[in-house]
C-alpha cells in the first residue's frame, strides 16, 4: 500500500470518532478530512481530491445511504466504506448492493478499518489527479448537434496518447496516423488534435474510407460543377473543400482500394482540387488525420496499400490501447455513459448493483469503448426500475458464462463474480495440470487473456 497516495473523508457527526480515526491514519501518512454533515462532505468534496469516502449511516440531513447515492453520482470515481451501528445490517446490504466497497461495525478496531482501507484501495481505478493521472476530455460530437463525447485518460498507455495528442496540436500541419482496434476511440482523439488545434474554429469533416464506391471517389473528395455528368443539378464541394481551414479524417484508410489512395496521395502532395467538370483549380488548407485499425505495413508487403502514401500520412503515430489494456477506466466511462443516456432517454439516473462493476471489469471487451457504450444503452432500456442489475447486461452475462464457465453471480448469492472467476480458473489450472494454453482452451479464452486474468486476480500459479 502506498497510503501516501490515499486521500480520505470521513463523514460522522461524532467529533471524537473523526478524530480518532484522523489522528490514526494521519499518523501513517495518509491525508485526511473531515465532515460532521453532508453539506460540508460537498464543499470538501468540490474543494479537494478524495480517493475513498468513509460514511456513517447516521447522519444528519440526509442519511449515509443517501449520501452515497449522490457521491456516486456526482464523484463516481469516489470508492465509499459505510460505517454502521449493530442494527443497521439492513442499511449496509442496501449500501453494498448500490456500490460500497465495504463496511465496518462501531465500535471497531483501528487495524480492521485500515484493512477495510487497504480492500478499498483495491478499488480504486483512478490515482491521484493532481498528479495528471487523471484527465477528462469532453470533445464536441461530429453530428454538431452539441452532444458531447467523452475520453476518459486513466492509464499510462492513454496518458502517452493523449499526450501525444496535446503535442502535435500544436502544429498547424503535420498529418497525424492513429493506430487502434476498431471501437477504441480514434475519432475521438482526432477531434481532441482539431480542437486543441488554432483550426478549432474551422470545420473538422469525418470520412469513412471503407464505404467509398470507386465510381464516387473523384466527386466525393474532389466535388464537381453543375452539368458535369448526368444528376450534377448543383454544384457541390468535395470533402477537402469542405474541411478548408480545418482537419479531414480519413477513418479506415487501409480499407481504401490501392487505385484510390494514388488519387489521394496525389490531392496530398499537390493541396490543391479541381472540381469534375472545372478547368480551374483550388489552394486548400487542410491537416489531414488517417486512422485503421490494420497492420499497413502487412497491407504494404501484401500490395494492397501503397507504401509512398504510408510515408506521407505516418509522420506522426499515435497508438490508442484496446479497453481490455486499460480497465482502469472502465468505471469512469460507464459512469459517463449511464449519465449520458440516462438524459437521452428522459429517464432517472438509476443506482447500480456492485456486481454490474466487478463484471464489467472482468471481461474483454472485444468491441471496445463502443461496446461499453452500447451495452449501457441497451441495459438502461431493459431497466424499468431504478436499479441496474446484472440481468440487465444479458450480453455481459452470457460472453462471461462462455469465457468461465461459471454460472452468473445471482445463481451463486454467497459469491462475488471475481471469486466465481478466480475460482473457474484455478480449477481448469489444476485440470490441464498448469499447462496456461491448454487451460486457456478449456476456458475458451485467448492465453494473452488468462495471463491478463491470473494477475489480475492473483491467482497462484505453481
Amino acid at each position: 500500500m502506498s497510503p501516501q497516495k490515499i486521500k480520505i473523508l470521513v463523514v460522522d457527526d461524532e467529533k471524537e470518532i473523526r478524530v480518532e480515526i484522523n489522528e490514526f491514519l494521519t499518523s501513517r501518512d495518509i491525508q485526511v478530512q473531515e465532515a460532521s454533515t453532508p453539506t460540508e462532505a460537498f464543499r470538501v468534496l468540490s474543494k479537494y481530491p478524495v480517493d475513498i469516502a468513509i460514511l456513517d449511516i447516521r447522519l444528519p440531513e440526509m442519511s449515509g445511504i443517501e449520501l452515497l447515492k449522490e457521491i456516486r453520482r456526482m464523484h463516481p470515481r469516489v470508492q465509499t466504506i459505510m460505517m454502521s451501528g449493530h442494527g443497521d445490517m439492513d442499511s449496509v446490504i442496501r449500501a453494498l448492493r448500490l456500490g460500497a466497497v465495504d463496511y465496518f461495525q462501531k465500535p471497531f478496531l483501528l487495524n480492521e478499518m485500515l484493512q477495510t482501507i487497504e480492500k478499498a484501495r483495491k478499488f480504486i481505478s483512478v490515482h491521484n489527479p493532481a498528479n495528471g493521472d487523471h484527465l477528462n476530455y469532453y470533445l464536441q460530437d461530429t453530428d454538431g448537434k452539441g452532444s458531447s463525447s467523452s475520453l476518459i485518460v486513466v492509464s499510462s498507455a492513454m496518458k502517452s496518447a493523449v499526450e501525444k495528442m496535446r503535442l502535435v496540436a500544436r502544429s498547424k500541419d503535420t498529418t497525424v496516423l492513429i493506430t487502434g482496434e476498431s471501437g477504441t476511440g480514434k475519432e475521438l482523439i482526432a477531434q481532441g488534435i482539431h480542437y486543441l488545434s488554432i483550426r478549432k474554429d474551422k470545420p473538422f469533416h469525418a470520412v469513412n474510407c471503407s464505404t467509398i464506391p470507386d465510381e464516387l471517389f473523384e466527386s466525393e473528395f474532389f466535388g464537381y460543377k453543375k452539368g458535369a455528368f448526368t444528376g450534377a443539378n448543383a454544384d457541390k464541394a468535395g470533402w477537402f473543400e469542405a474541411a478548408d481551414g480545418g482537419t479531414l479524417f480519413l477513418d479506415e484508410i487501409g480499407d481504401m482500394k490501392p487505385g484510390l489512395q494514388a488519387k489521394l496521395l496525389r490531392i496530398m502532395e499537390d493541396k490543391q482540387v479541381s472540381r469534375l467538370g472545372s478547368v480551374s483549380t483550388k489552394k486548400i488548407d487542410v491537416r489531414v488525420i488517417a486512422a485503421t485499425n490494420q497492420d499497413l505495413q502487412k497491407l504494404i508487403l501484401e500490395n494492397r496499400f501503397r507504401q509512398d502514401l504510408y510515408h506521407r500520412i505516418n509522420t506522426f503515430v499515435i497508438h490508442i490501447p484496446p479497453l481490455r489494456e486499460r480497465t482502469e477506466g472502465i468505471p469512469l466511462l460507464f459512469a459517463h455513459y449511464l449519465d449520458y443516456y440516462s438524459k437521452k432517454l428522459e429517464r432517472e439516473v438509476p443506482e447500480v448493483e456492485r456486481e454490474v462493476m466487478e463484471a464489467l471489469q472482468l471481461y474483454d471487451f472485444p468491441g471496445n469503448v463502443r461496446e461499453l457504450k452500447h451495452m449501457v444503452e441497451r441495459a438502461l432500456i431493459l431497466c424499468e426500475g431504478d436499479l441496474l442489475t446484472f440481468e440487465h447486461f444479458e450480453h455481459l452475462k452470457m460472453k462471461l458464462q462462455q469465457s468461465t464457465g461459471a454460472n452468473p453471480p445471482l445463481a451463486a448469492p454467497n459469491k462475488t463474480l471475481e471469486k466465481i472467476e478466480k475460482e473457474s480458473i484455478e480449477a481448469a489450472l489444476r485440470e490441464a495440470a498448469y499447462n496456461k494454453s491448454k487451460a486457456a482452451r478449456m476456458l475458451n479464452v485467448s492465453r494473452q487473456a488468462l495471463d491478463r486474468r491470473i494477475e489480475k486476480l492473483r491467482i497462484d500459479f505453481r
